[in-house]
């Protein structure tokens, strides 16, 4: 079965299964110990923190692993705002933010903080000129994320830190989605990554505080990961997720720009053998490897389950969640169709052929949900 949702979650990578069954074997023990299998299982650790900044270009010191993508979100957020509570309790989030980010923004808020929510437009992108505007004297922390996790809109990270330098803010940036496909711009001070966007295994998160930057833990301090994370390291996994990570970065200066025209297909062809079609997010300042389209008079859930059927694997931009049945903040944020919406994105080493299969099935999948709505072609 062709595998569309990377964005999701990335193949493991074989690099990642070499190292993370060697690390079984050495790192197993307790790496803040001093006898030889603490020590062993140290050395791993130091050199998947080494191998990682190295490809970041962050200072080892500056890294420290977390148990998901999530966590490191979280304390970088709510981390960030507590090392900064004299300068205020002001925060800068963008509109199409990880739902993570979201959900800290949110706790901030109900222990007494204030949060700006800067507007995206169609395509998704934050005006930087907005974002400049949202910040106070008092904004402890800006948010914004390195490139959306389900149009693919690549953010002005750049300029928006130069902003943020300028006044005096740190910005934080979630760079799941880019961190081994793109390069993230710099002038940022906190950064979360995921290891199983890259290949790595889950369960393996990246939290980066550049030097100089006022950051303090949310949680009862530990004696793990320089007091910035607490528990026991997971150190195999670390170790993975360091070998995916380089193996991933090499490979995608010669596989994005091949990923990128799969895509591009994609969103050429749609127009073209789907009526009532809208494919989302910007058509050029986008990561690679992703597109959302939205195709009317059709349920998103029940496409993906039609899809399922035919042998493909994708997920649904605007799936509401069961708890609250809401649709996706990031396609209301944009004011684009939230129902009806299909995530594609591919995964290192997709075919050609297989994009082909997937375009020639899906104008009849789309027939077949239409007509079984009852909405005539």
């Amino acid at each position: 079965m062709p595998f569309f949702d990377a964005a999701s979650t990335e193949l493991l990578h074989p690099m990642a299964r070499a190292e993370l069954l060697s690390a079984l074997e050495a790192g197993w023990a307790d790496p803040a110990r001093l006898y030889g299998p603490g020590r062993q299982a140290r050395m791993l650790l130091d050199r998947a923190r080494s191998r990682t900044a190295a490809v970041l270009d962050v200072r080892p010191d500056e890294l420290f692993f977390t148990s998901s993508g999530t966590q490191a979100v979280h304390l970088a957020v709510l981390g960030g705002l507590r090392g900064r509570r004299r300068a205020g309790a002001h925060l800068v989030v963008s509109a199409v933010e990880h739902s993570s980010v979201l959900h800290a923004a949110e706790t901030h808020q109900r222990a007494g903080g204030e949060v700006t929510t800067v507007p995206v437009d169609r395509t998704g992108r934050v005006d930087p000129a907005s974002f400049a505007a949202a910040l106070r004297p008092d904004t402890a922390l800006a948010c914004l994320q390195s490139a959306n996790h389900e149009v693919g809109t690549v953010q002005p990270v750049g300029e928006v830190a130069e902003i943020c330098r300028t006044a005096g803010v740190p910005l934080f940036v979630d760079a799941a989605q880019s961190v081994g496909r793109t390069e993230v711009p710099g002038g940022w001070s906190l950064l979360a990554a995921s290891g199983h966007k890259w290949g790595g295994p889950a369960g393996v998160g990246i939290l980066v505080i550049r030097k100089n930057t006022r950051w303090r833990s949310p949680l009862p301090e530990d004696e793990r990961e320089g007091r910035r994370v607490p528990g026991f390291e997971n150190v195999p996994a670390a170790a993975a997720a360091a070998a995916a990570l380089e193996a991933y970065r090499a490979e995608m200066l010669a596989e994005a720009p091949r990923l990128s025209a799969m895509v591009e297909r994609i969103r050429e062809r749609l127009p073209h053998i789907i009526t009532d079609v809208d494919v989302v997010g910007d058509p050029v300042r986008r990561l690679p490897h992703l597109v959302t389209f939205s195709c009317l008079y059709v349920e998103g859930e029940a496409l993906i389950t039609e899809l399922d059927r035919l042998g493909f694997a994708v997920s649904s931009g605007s799936s509401c969640t069961a708890d609250t049945l809401r649709p996706s903040h990031v396609l209301e944020a944009m004011g684009v169709i939230t129902h009806g919406n299909v995530r594609v994105s591919l995964p290192r080493g997709t075919r050609s052929t297989d994009v082909d299969r997937f375009l020639s099935v899906l104008p009849d999948a789309i027939t077949r949900l239409r007509r079984a709505a009852g909405v005539t072609p």
